[in-house]
C-alpha cells in the first residue's frame, strides 16, 4: 500500500526518468485552483470540489518535489518554478479557509482518496505528462475486531477494585439481537453515497430534526427545570429511542439533555468522551442534573478515577492508554460530545472511539448512542460516516438492519426519483435532532451567562495552587501575629473582625505593588493559564454557530489567543486600547462585514463599551472582570438591537482557583444567577468589594481548615 503523506513519484525499474514540462503543469494547477475558487464562491461545496481540491494538493506536493530533486534545472530556474508552486499553493489554501471540510483534507493523516488519485492521473495527462507508475500496493492488513492502542495501556487500581467486587458481569441480552443482514429489494444496491447525497440535495427548508414527544407541561429534574426544546429529547429517550445525532446550536444544553437522556433510558455506567476543554464541565453538569449519579473524569493514567462511578468521562487525547479496561467495563451507553472530531476515520482518535463503540454494543443490546456536535448537517456531509458508524447505522459500508428496514420501507431505490427525500427522512428518523437558537428563543433567556470550569493540568496549574496557598498561608501568618500583639493568643472560633482587617491590609498592599506576589498577579497568572483553553473553545464556537466575540483584560492573554487562532487557520480581528481610532474601526468593520472573519479579539477596557458587534451571538470572557457591571457592558456588545437571536456568554473559569470563588461573589454582588442575567446592568458593590471579600473568603477557609 502506498504512504499516506508522501507524493507518489518513483516509477518502476527501466521506466524513462519523467520529464515533465513545468509550464503545462503549472497551468493545469492554476486552472483547476481558479475552478475550486469559483466554486466557492459561487455555492456550496459539492463532492467533485473536494476531490478536485485534494487532486490539486497532491499534485503541488509531487511538483515541489521533483523540482527540488531535478539536478537538470538551475538553481535560478529551480527558485523561480517553487516561487510559482508556492503562490498557487497559498492560492489554495486560501481558499481552503472558507470550508473546515477541505482544510481537512491538507491534514498529514487525511486518507487520499481513489477519486482524487485518478483526478491527479487525468491532470497530469492534460499537462502532456504520462502519470508514474505507482508503488505497488502492499497486501491489505488482516483486519481486527479492535484497534491496536498506539500508547501502553494503564488500569486505575480503583478499577481493578470496581472488577475484582463484579467479576461476573454478564452482558445484557434483554432485547432480541438481529440474527444478520436479511435479504431486501435494496440488498445489491450501493446506498452510503445516495445517502449522503440525499442531504447534500435537500430542498431549502427540510427538516433536520427527527420527530420528537411533546413534553406533557413542566418538566423538572432534579429541582432544574427543562426547557420544551429540551424535554422533548429526553422524552423520546423514555420512549425507547437509543440513537441520537444530538446537533443544537452551542448554548441549547445538549449536555444537559445528554444527562438526563441516560437518567431516562437507565444507561449507566456511562461512558464520555470529550474535548480536555470541557471534561471538568460534564463533571459538575452531571452534578446539577443528575445528583444522585456519581461522576468521575479520568486525568493522565486515572489515578484518581472513580471505578465505581456511574458516568465516567474522558477526554480525546488519553482515550488511547485506557483503551483496554473501558471496553471491558459494562458501559450501557456512550457519548461523544464535538463528534466532529471523529469526522476522519482512519485517525487513531476515530478508530479508538468506533472500537469502544462495537464493544458497547457487544455487550449491551440496546445502548444509548449519542453523538453531540454543534456542526451543522449541511457542511461536509462525508464527515457524518463516522458519526453514523459510531451510532451504529451503518457499519461503514452499508447501512445496518434499522437503518436499511427504514430505508425498504419507502419502497424505493436510488434509481427512483423520490429516493433522495425519502432517504434523507430515513436517516433523520433514526435520530437527528437538530434546533437553532433562533428556532426556541422562546425557550431560552435573550441573554444568559454559561460557566465553562476548565481544569489547569501541568506546570502552570501546579503553580498557581501552589500560590494560592502561599497567599493563604501568609494572610494566615498575619491574622495570627495579629493576635499575639493584641494579648489574645489562641481564640476559639474565628474573630472574622479581624479576618476582615487581615484582608484589608492583604489588599493594600497588593494596590501598592501590583505586580507582586498577590491576588492581582495571581488572577493575571490564571488568566494567561487560561488563555489557550479559552481560545480553543472560541475556535469550536466558531466553527459550528458562526461568529464569536473573545474577551480578555491583558495584552498577553490576548496574544496567545490570537496565536492559536492563527495555528488554527482562524480569521481573527483585534480591538485593543493602543489602537488610532481608524485602526479601530477598520477592524470592527472587518468582523462585522466579512464573512470569513470569525473572532472578534476584545479588550475588556478597551471594547467593553461604544462598540456593536451584534453580528455575534456567542461571547467568550477569556478573564473575569472586577465588577458585574463590566462584565455586562461587554456582553452588551453584542445583546443589543439588530441582534436576531439569543446572546450566550461562556466564562471560562479556572476549577479549584481563586477564579471561581470570584466569579460567585461577582454574581453575588450584583444580585444575578450565573445562568440567567436580568439585563439591568445595575452595579452592586464595587470592584473593591469583591476583592476584598475574596480575601476574606480565602483566608476564612485556610483558618477553618487549621482548625478543624
Amino acid at each position: 500500500m502506498a504512504r499516506r503523506g508522501r507524493p507518489q513519484t518513483r516509477a518502476r525499474r527501466g521506466a524513462p526518468r519523467d520529464r515533465r514540462p513545468a509550464d503545462d503543469v503549472m497551468s493545469v494547477l492554476g486552472r483547476t485552483v481558479q475552478e475550486i475558487q469559483s466554486a466557492l464562491r459561487n455555492g456550496r461545496v459539492t463532492g467533485t470540489t473536494r476531490t478536485k481540491f485534494q487532486a490539486a494538493a497532491l499534485m503541488l506536493r509531487e511538483e515541489r518535489v521533483r523540482v527540488r530533486a531535478d539536478d537538470a534545472i538551475g538553481e535560478r530556474q529551480r527558485t523561480e518554478r517553487l516561487k510559482r508552486l508556492d503562490e498557487t499553493a497559498r492560492s489554495l489554501a486560501m481558499a481552503s479557509v472558507r470550508d473546515q471540510g477541505l482544510l481537512a483534507l491538507l491534514d498529514d493523516d487525511a486518507v487520499v482518496s481513489d477519486a482524487a488519485r485518478s483526478m491527479r492521473r487525468d491532470m497530469l495527462r492534460k499537462a502532456g505528462v504520462e502519470a508514474p507508475v505507482e508503488e505497488e500496493a502492499a497486501p491489505a492488513p488482516v483486519e481486527t475486531p479492535f484497534a491496536t492502542p498506539s500508547k501502553p495501556q494503564v488500569v486505575p487500581q480503583s478499577v481493578v477494585s470496581r472488577q475484582m467486587a463484579n467479576p461476573f458481569l454478564a452482558p445484557d441480552f434483554s432485547a432480541p439481537r438481529p440474527a444478520g443482514p436479511r435479504p431486501t429489494p435494496l440488498t445489491g444496491w450501493e446506498l452510503l453515497g445516495p445517502l449522503l447525497r440525499s442531504f447534500e440535495r435537500a430542498a431549502p427548508g427540510a427538516s433536520a430534526c427527527m420527530t420528537l414527544p411533546e413534553p406533557a407541561g413542566r418538566t423538572t429534574r432534579a429541582g432544574q427545570e427543562l426547557m420544551p426544546h429540551q424535554a422533548g429529547l429526553v422524552a423520546s429517550a423514555s420512549a425507547g429511542h437509543r440513537t441520537f445525532l444530538l446537533a443544537d446550536e452551542p448554548g441549547l444544553g445538549k449536555t444537559a439533555q445528554a444527562l438526563l437522556a441516560a437518567e431516562a433510558a437507565n444507561a449507566y455506567p456511562l461512558l464520555v468522551v470529550v474535548p480536555n476543554v470541557v471534561k471538568t464541565n460534564w463533571v459538575r453538569e452531571a452534578g446539577i442534573w443528575t445528583p444522585r449519579r456519581k461522576a468521575t473524569a479520568i486525568h493522565g493514567d486515572g489515578n484518581t478515577v472513580d471505578g465505581f462511578a456511574d458516568i465516567v468521562v474522558i477526554n480525546y487525547e488519553v482515550l488511547d492508554r485506557h483503551q483496554g479496561w473501558l471496553g471491558d467495563f459494562g458501559f450501557r451507553g456512550m457519548v461523544v460530545d464535538e463528534a466532529h472530531f471523529i469526522k476522519n476515520k482512519s485517525s487513531q482518535r476515530s478508530r479508538h472511539v468506533l472500537e469502544l463503540a462495537d464493544r458497547i454494543r457487544a455487550f449491551t443490546a440496546r445502548p444509548l448512542m449519542m453523538a453531540l456536535t454543534g456542526t451543522p448537517l449541511i457542511n461536509d456531509i462525508e464527515d457524518f460516516l463516522a458519526i453514523w458508524q459510531f451510532l451504529g447505522w451503518i457499519d461503514g459500508k452499508k447501512p445496518r438492519a434499522d437503518l436499511m428496514d427504514a430505508l425498504t420501507e419507502t419502497g424505493l431505490n436510488p434509481a427512483d426519483a423520490g429516493f433522495d427525500a425519502a432517504a434523507r427522512r430515513s436517516v433523520v428518523n433514526q435520530g437527528i435532532v437538530r434546533r437553532r437558537k433562533v428556532d426556541v428563543a422562546a425557550d431560552i433567556p435573550a441573554r444568559r451567562i454559561a460557566d465553562l470550569p476548565v481544569e489547569l493540568d501541568g506546570p502552570d496549574g501546579r503553580s498557581i495552587r501552589a500560590a494560592e496557598r502561599e497567599l493563604a498561608h501568609r494572610m494566615v501568618q498575619r491574622y495570627t501575629d495579629a493576635l499575639v500583639a493584641r494579648g489574645s493568643g489562641s481564640l476559639d472560633g474565628i474573630d472574622h473582625d479581624l479576618v476582615r482587617q487581615v484582608a484589608r491590609w492583604e489588599q493594600k498592599d497588593a494596590e501598592s505593588s501590583p505586580n507582586g506576589d498577590n491576588v492581582f498577579a495571581m488572577m493575571r497568572r490564571i488568566g494567561r493559564a487560561k488563555a489557550e483553553l479559552a481560545a480553543d473553545y472560541a475556535v469550536q464556537l466558531a466553527r459550528s454557530a458562526g461568529k464569536v466575540v473573545f474577551f480578555a483584560k491583558h495584552v498577553d492573554v490576548m496574544d496567545a489567543a490570537e496565536e492559536l487562532f492563527t495555528a488554527k487557520g482562524v480569521r481573527f480581528s483585534s480591538i485593543r486600547g493602543d489602537q488610532t481610532n481608524a485602526v479601530r474601526q477598520r477592524n470592527i468593520d472587518a468582523f462585522t462585514g466579512d464573512p470569513d472573519v470569525a473572532v472578534a479579539v476584545c479588550s475588556l477596557t478597551a471594547a467593553g463599551v461604544g462598540i456593536n458587534l451584534q453580528v455575534a451571538s456567542n461571547i467568550v470572557l477569556a478573564e473575569l472582570s472586577w465588577t458585574a457591571a463590566e462584565q455586562t457592558q461587554a456582553i452588551d456588545r453584542s445583546h443589543r438591537i439588530g441582534q436576531s437571536e439569543p446572546v450566550t456568554a461562556w466564562r471560562i473559569l479556572a476549577a479549584q482557583t481563586i477564579d471561581a470563588r470570584i466569579a460567585g461573589l461577582i454574581d453575588a454582588k450584583a444580585g444575578l444567577a450565573a445562568q440567567a442575567l436580568d439585563g439591568s446592568g445595575e452595579q452592586v458593590g464595587s470592584s473593591a468589594d469583591v476583592q476584598h471579600e475574596a480575601l476574606v473568603a480565602l483566608l476564612t477557609e485556610a483558618l477553618t481548615d487549621d482548625q478543624g
